[in-house]
């Protein structure tokens, strides 16, 4: 057990390594990211312990993959493979339940590290045998497979919208609202194979814009329900709402420019700060978009051509 996580100790450092920053400067950094983008949350809605949780949540869902457990059962034993899911979850909970202790959410802090404790001990499916239809096309892929992952996440926006309309909480239709968004953007975190690029005859521009429009369209099909629906029961906030909605977009924009900026490896640390930056203060999209933009054009010249 003790060779497994010195392993992945070793590889973490590899990475944070790629992307020119000493490990420790690199562990540094990400814990400031963290506790800066923490605090923005709180400042700014009443939902940011929910948030968090969820956060926290959704990492140990991936630590949790049937694949992944199956794997460490194979090697360790089942005995083994508890003990390293459970230290497992509880490394990832604990910057969570640090600052939740900080903020005097005591609860909730607690709430988090016992069940980051239960849930160690099952394993979840990330991919159905069960096809289930989508309104999306095979091209552009992202939306396609990611639709049939996560559309719960959708139902659940939707629910969460209807009870926000009926106790008259618009910061929790726009929470609704938000978690549209950051699902539709997980769908262009990990690049795709590089046959999945060079099979399109086109520039990089024409690529990337393609990219945007689309995302843009799939999203906006997604979130219309939510975003009628706040704009009709909220007339009075027509203009937050929609302001609202285009950050998400601008995002979501960001995103897939940083996707291809970092290609064909994945968004490392360096991606994260700026899109970290980006989150703590939106101003700032107006200078990192286009960085990304320009540096994604660069990454794409050697698949696509002009």
């Amino acid at each position: 057990m003790k060779d497994y996580f010195n392993l992945q100790f070793v590889m973490t450092n590899r990475k944070i390594k790629e992307t020119g920053l000493d490990p420790f400067l690199g562990y540094l950094l990400g814990l400031l990211v963290f506790v800066l983008l923490s605090e923005y949350m709180f400042s700014k809605t009443a939902f940011a312990k929910y948030l968090l949780l969820l956060a926290c949540f959704s990492l140990q869902f991936k630590l949790s993959e049937k694949n992944r457990t199956d794997f460490l059962l194979a090697t360790f034993g089942n005995k083994t493979k508890i003990k390293i899911r459970i230290l497992e979850n509880v490394i990832v909970c604990l910057p969570f339940v640090l600052f939740l202790l900080y903020k005097s959410l005591f609860f909730e802090a607690g709430i988090l590290l016992l069940c980051s404790v239960f849930f160690a001990s099952f394993s979840f499916h990330t991919n159905f045998d069960l096809t289930i239809p989508t309104p999306f096309s095979k091209k552009p892929f992202e939306f396609s497979t990611g639709f049939r992952k996560t559309f719960f996440i959708f139902l659940i926006a939707y629910v969460l919208t209807v009870v926000a309309i009926k106790v008259n909480n618009l910061n929790l239709g726009i929470f609704a609202f938000l978690l549209i968004f950051l699902t539709s953007i997980s769908y262009y975190i990990k690049p795709e194979n590089e046959y999945y690029v060079w099979i399109y005859s086109e520039s990089p521009n024409v690529f990337l814009r393609n990219k945007v429009l689309k995302a843009s369209k799939n999203v906006t099909l997604i979130a219309i329900p939510v975003l009628i629906s706040l704009l009709v029961y909220y007339p009075n906030e027509f203009g937050l709402i929609l302001i609202f909605f285009l950050i998400g977009l601008l995002f979501l924009w960001t995103v897939i420019f940083a996707k291809y900026a970092a290609y064909p490896r994945e968004m490392n640390l360096t991606e994260g700060i700026l899109i970290a930056l980006a989150i703590s203060f939106p101003p700032l999209l107006l200078i990192i978009l286009p960085f990304f933009y320009k540096k994604s054009i660069t990454k794409l010249k050697y698949l696509l051509n002009d």
